[in-house]
């Protein structure tokens, strides 16, 4: 039970499952609240879509139970489950007009003419495409297609909506903005949104909660502050965004403490090295190995006169420095800013 005394939405016991000797999903426990935002993350053959297929009921666990609400669907087909799916390629109906396509599942559940017409309407105003509900798929943008898969997925008012990296066929721009909107829509239907996703940028803008996979298992649970800024294992550190990892004889030197440690690259800045040093602040010098112009900043990276190299990234808003290969800086950052991983 949450704080207001509702079951979770989805409550994973003990999850398992294999195909052939490959484990995919690996004794996995998790619960997601009932109108939460969650996302999971992790690269291909992590078992994030393997989970979510579960969850629909399109795969069978080896072993563990799934709870919806408080109901075990364990052994239920997808058609009893009060869920949806939006796939990343749509799946829409190319000979059926958008009215039609967001109409189906409700025409096969047999509802009304006129409620389907004006739950389809409803559906449409939602994701701001009224209107154009006589038009074909193929006459749509991307991101407009995108919508209809939403508005069809929530014309069935499911209690838990599931989107497999549904952003995943957009350009850059359009999936940016698609991820504010869908995080707006979340919050305006308010019903539990669980996003697959390999993309770390949309898991941190939309997620309250983000579930990091990695060979079937989770190896780091919580919102996105917490993954991002304090990982807990070096995988994760290397995953969710870039990460400096100072390890053994290096972290030593560099640090004065053994172990391996993650430093953010944002987190370390450039300084005159006649400056005097803060309190709590750490300070190595190194040479210049290589600068790439991003635009709104600049990535560098530094091999340390005591052994082992560092990645900074210096915003460009203010005066240009001397970052030729070869010149020599001096690094600073606070030592809050290391977290020990495993």
């Amino acid at each position: 039970m949450d704080a207001t005394g509702k079951p979770p939405a989805v409550k994973l016991i003990g999850l398992s499952k294999s195909f052939g000797d490959v484990v995919a999903v690996d004794n996995v426990d998790l619960e997601i609240s009932d109108g939460e935002f969650f996302a999971m993350l992790g690269p291909s053959g992590s078992g994030k879509t393997t989970v979510l297929r579960m969850i629909a009921g399109f795969e069978l666990p080896d072993s563990g139970r799934i709870q919806l609400a408080g109901e075990d669907v364990t052994d239920q087909p997808p058609f009893l489950r009060n869920v949806n799916t939006v796939f990343q390629d749509y799946a829409l109906f190319p000979h059926m007009s958008v009215q039609a396509n967001i109409e189906y599942g409700l025409k096969v559940k047999g509802v009304s003419k006129d409620e389907r017409v004006a739950r389809a309407e409803k559906a449409l105003s939602r994701v701001r495409l009224s209107g154009l509900g006589g038009r074909k798929p193929s006459q749509l943008s991307g991101g407009q297609r995108q919508r209809i898969a939403l508005a069809r997925a929530l014309v069935n008012e499911p209690k838990v909506l599931l989107l497999d990296e549904p952003l995943g066929a957009l350009d850059l721009k359009l999936r940016q903005e698609m991820q504010v909107e869908l995080k707006q829509l979340q919050r305006d239907v308010g019903i539990t949104f669980i996003f697959v996703t390999h993309d770390q940028e949309e898991a941190l803008t939309m997620a309250d909660r983000i579930a990091v996979f990695n060979h079937g298992r989770i190896e780091q649970l919580g919102n996105a502050i917490d993954v991002y800024e304090r990982p807990e294992s070096e995988f994760v550190a290397g995953f969710v965004g870039t990460s400096n990892l100072l390890q053994e004889d290096v972290s030593e030197r560099v640090l004065g403490k053994k172990g391996t440690y993650s430093i953010r690259p944002e987190k370390i800045v450039i300084v005159d090295p006649t400056s005097a040093p803060v309190p709590g602040e750490r300070r190595v010098g190194g040479t210049v190995t290589n600068a790439v112009y991003l635009g709104a900043a600049t990535r560098i990276t530094v091999a340390l006169a005591s052994g082992g190299t560092l990645l900074t990234l210096r915003h460009n808003d203010g005066d240009p420095l001397d970052l030729t290969i070869g010149s020599r800086i001096e690094l600073s950052w606070d030592s809050s800013m290391e977290f020990q991983v495993t």
